[in-house]
């Protein structure tokens, strides 16, 4: 009998293990890395008051990272994810500095309910060092009405603040 309920209790952790994307890489500190683990390319834009150079995370790994910055008109930076160069279907990784908080969120606003990030899923997780005082967001695959970002611009309950020197990680896909 024992056995069986260790068995079951495993099944469980197992079962949350595998709903988060995985080879989740720890980002330096006050800046976001984030890990392409689709079969396909993602396309990246960091936007302030300007739109910057597309970058190309590869399939199966390819990264992007950004050290915190700040927006010279006053507003907040949007990494912008496609996996199309057209810029459609947006995943947005958003982020705002506050003398010594760094304000984040997720927004799948601008991102079909088809999109291949909800399909295979994303995740944002603070640096361990960071852990306790900076909250995580998951999106598991398949889930369409993440409570963990923005899907509404009203849904203010998924903007998150963490120290600023905070590392984040986003990955996408499992």
């Amino acid at each position: 009998m024992m056995f069986t309920k260790s068995f079951g209790i495993a099944a469980v952790f197992a079962t949350l293990a595998s709903a988060l994307p995985g080879d989740m890489a720890t980002a330096a500190s006050g800046s976001v890395l984030i890990t392409n683990n689709l079969n396909q390319d993602i396309y990246a834009w960091s936007v302030s008051q300007d739109v910057g150079p597309m970058q190309i995370l590869t399939a199966n790994g390819g990264t992007y990272s950004e050290q915190w910055q700040t927006n010279p008109n006053g507003g907040g930076i949007s990494i912008k994810l496609a996996t199309d160069p057209s810029q459609s279907d947006v995943l947005q990784f958003e982020y705002t500095q506050a003398t010594d908080t760094i304000f984040w969120d997720l927004s799948c606003i601008n991102m079909g309910t088809g999109s291949e990030f909800t399909k295979y899923g994303f995740a944002v997780v603070p640096s361990t060092d960071a852990s306790d005082s900076c909250p995580q967001a998951i999106c598991q695959a398949g889930d369409a009405n993440c409570a963990s970002a923005y899907l509404q611009p009203t849904d203010d309950h998924a903007t998150h603040g963490c120290p600023i020197n905070t590392g984040l990680g986003l990955t996408i896909g499992q």
